[in-house]
């Protein structure tokens, strides 16, 4: 139970982090923060909640994680249902605390809460889709790299942290960046619209990137003899 409360609370952090970088200082906010602030929150606030609770759970936050270090063989099936349920409510979590926040705002909140979507007169679906395969692919492939038993590092964290940074540097243009249907689920709930009809997306393109960078993994591809 503690290793799922701790999913809990480290995607509560992962995307309260994150999307109130959007919500309260980007693009159009109170800083503004813009495209390189809100990946960095992102990937603070993920190394913020790996350092956390890392050691309790293994901090996989996201459920493409998850199912990519199971098919890696490093997690039980028995694990994964549960891991996945913990992240969605941690994520939903941050999304409701962020919404009684900006509820107070003077003159009501207009905006979003920092869903994933894709603006469908500049991208098409098959790029939006393309875009968090290959994203969560690479993410997911850099966690199971830097976590492998010949390969862990102290600083397995800050790596982490730093490439979804870098990711979010290349995508927010495209979707915003998900690579976490956690991540996506919660501010859907909250925002509505388009967000609700285009949810799908952030949850299989996340999932099968995650399961591919798995697959890899247990071959064992990039380990060295």
């Amino acid at each position: 139970m503690k290793t799922y409360l701790a999913e809990v609370l480290g995607t509560f952090l992962l995307v309260f982090i994150g999307t109130a970088s959007v919500v309260t200082g980007g693009f159009g906010g109170a800083l503004p923060l813009g495209q390189e602030g809100i990946g960095l929150a992102f990937g603070i606030g993920l190394i913020a909640a790996a350092y956390a609770i890392g050691p309790i759970s293994g901090a996989h936050l996201n459920p493409a994680v998850t199912l990519g270090v199971f098919l890696a063989g490093r997690l039980p099936a028995k694990d994964v249902i549960p891991y996945w349920i913990a992240q969605i409510i941690g994520a939903i979590l941050a999304s409701l605390a962020l919404w009684i926040i900006v509820s107070g705002q003077a003159g009501g909140h207009i905006g979003g809460f920092g869903a994933n979507g894709w603006d469908e007169t500049k991208w098409g679906m098959s790029s939006a889709f393309l875009w968090e395969l290959i994203g969560t692919f690479t993410f997911v492939t850099v966690i199971l790299g830097v976590t492998a038993e010949k390969h862990s590092t102290a600083f397995a964290g800050l790596v982490i942290g730093l490439t979804l940074a870098g990711i979010h540097f290349a995508m927010i243009p495209v979707t915003g960046t998900s690579v976490n249907p956690a991540r996506s689920i919660g501010p859907a709930l909250f925002t509505g619209g388009a967000a609700l009809s285009q949810l799908w997306l952030f949850i299989v393109a996340p999932l099968i990137g995650g399961a591919i960078a798995g697959v890899v993994a247990k071959a064992r591809i990039f380990e060295k003899d």
